[in-house]
């Protein structure tokens, strides 16, 4: 690999009593690279991310975030990494500006450097419109994209986004698409999803995992060369003997 990874999984296993749910992943993604994580529901994607992010703890193996050791030292991975769960934690009584201004002073962030951060992010999610408005009062929408403009505060290097489209209309999730195009320019990017019209517009790579092992790692294109269709792929990988 010539460019270093930002996000590595070693071997990576959780067990919760005996139920196994992350089965010895182990993947590399370099710098700038936009890969989809599919699968069906259940297959150990969001757990692998809880992972990846720290939210976790694996029973097994290791996770690393910008060649940080995410277990040995969560707050400099931190650093370097936006995490954008499914349903991200807001609280609902404060409006996106006091949230995002929350947010930025618990990350150690303050003066004319937060305030133009807040700046950007609100344009760059298109939250002008609603920056005083509380956030219980806002369409899922626009909470996700208060989500992701607090996983994007800090300027991170890389994003895990798990599920940025679900539950979404078709004309937000267009407008999360458009972004997340505009992001992969410069981030490293893990984007969790069992949409597969998600995966074609916005990733180079796809990995697809299943009863919580890999099973395929590779370019989109490489799911369709022998003719058959996305659906027909997912149908084949996730109906295999594991």
């Amino acid at each position: 690999m010539t460019t270093p990874p930002m996000i590595e999984a070693q071997g990576l296993s959780k067990q919760f009593g005996n139920f196994l749910a992350v089965r010895d992943v182990s993947f590399s993604i370099p710098k700038g690279q936009v890969v989809a994580f599919l699968g069906p529901n259940g297959a150990g994607k969001t757990t692998t991310m809880r992972l990846l992010t720290g939210f976790l703890a694996p029973t097994k193996g290791s996770a690393r975030i910008a060649g940080i050791d995410v277990a040995a030292d969560r707050l400099s991975a931190s650093e370097h990494l936006g995490y954008l769960p499914e349903n991200g934690p807001l609280y609902p009584d404060m409006t996106p500006m006091s949230l995002l201004k929350f947010f930025g002073s618990a990350r150690g962030m303050s003066g004319p450097y937060l305030k133009s951060r807040i700046g950007e992010v609100v344009e760059r999610c298109s939250l002008a419109q609603v920056a005083f408005k509380p956030v219980g009062k806002l369409s899922k929408g626009y909470r996700q994209r208060v989500s992701m403009a607090a996983a994007l505060l800090h300027d991170p290097e890389v994003l895990i986004m798990d599920e940025p489209t679900s539950g979404l209309d078709p004309n937000q999730i267009r407008g999360v698409r458009a972004l997340i195009r505009e992001l992969g320019r410069s981030k490293t990017m893990l984007i969790s999803t069992h949409i597969l019209q998600e995966v074609e517009p916005v990733a180079d790579r796809v990995l697809f995992i299943h009863d919580g092992k890999v099973v395929f790692d590779g370019p989109p294109a490489d799911l369709k060369k022998d003719g058959g269709t996305l659906e027909d792929q997912f149908h084949r990988l996730t109906a295999q003997s594991v």
